[in-house]
């Protein structure tokens, strides 16, 4: 519904009139006392100085509408085969980015990745993930380069992740996949640091290290 709020940030071209405002210009003197009330509150805010203040007001609107969009469109795992690429990846959307994950079923780290997915999937909406199995996606495509990521955007490859050392270990966990795949700007993440560090520093502390298992 709309608010006085909101009108008055029309008037100022901040945001866009609904068109029903079009049609229905009728408003009591009450509601018009205090829209004028507010007004004046935005007058005082925003004056001639305050173009770069509402400028930027505008470039944060859109950029959440964008971001809304994107979320009522994905937030799950889709399942494509050969025939499904061209229309999940090269129109996914403008600005869109895929994240398309070929794997095999039986491969543990495979299935690893498959169940982060679904987490990833919910935690950033706004990026589409999609899986295939690698003989329905990529005939011939070699065993030894699974799991494999290729990441997508506007039908061109952003990155690409092949097989098992592109990931650093067999017990992948969903922070170490989540900051892998943020590299390459598929989402951003609110991880500060990356979380294969962490573990690496931890193991050192303990005093051993991945070379011990040679000994």
């Amino acid at each position: 519904e709309d608010t006085q709020w909101n009108r008055i940030l029309v008037e100022k071209g901040i945001l866009k009139a609904p068109e029903e405002w079009m049609n229905n210009n009728s408003c009591n003197k009450c509601e018009q006392s205090d829209e004028n009330e507010l007004k004046k509150s935005l007058d005082d805010l925003f004056d001639d100085d305050d173009e770069d203040a509402i400028r930027e007001y505008r470039m944060k609107r859109l950029q959440e509408m964008k971001l809304a969009m994107y979320k009522k469109s994905f937030g799950e795992v889709y399942e494509i085969t050969k025939q499904d690429y061209v229309q999940e990846v090269n129109k996914a959307g403008e600005g869109v980015f895929v994240v398309l994950h070929v794997y095999k079923p039986g491969i543990i780290l495979c299935s690893l990745i498959n169940e982060h997915y679904k987490q990833l999937a919910k935690k950033f909406p706004y990026t589409k993930f999609i899986k295939s199995i690698s003989s329905l996606c990529i005939p011939n495509f070699p065993d030894e380069n699974l799991p494999a990521i290729f990441v997508y955007c506007d039908g061109q490859v952003k990155k690409q992740y092949i097989g098992a050392s592109a990931f650093g270990n067999a017990e992948l966990r969903l922070e170490e996949l989540e900051w892998i795949l943020s590299q390459s700007g598929a989402f951003e993440t609110d991880l500060e640091s990356d979380p294969r560090t962490l573990r690496q520093t931890s193991k050192t502390f303990l005093g051993y290290n991945d070379s011990d298992d040679d000994d």
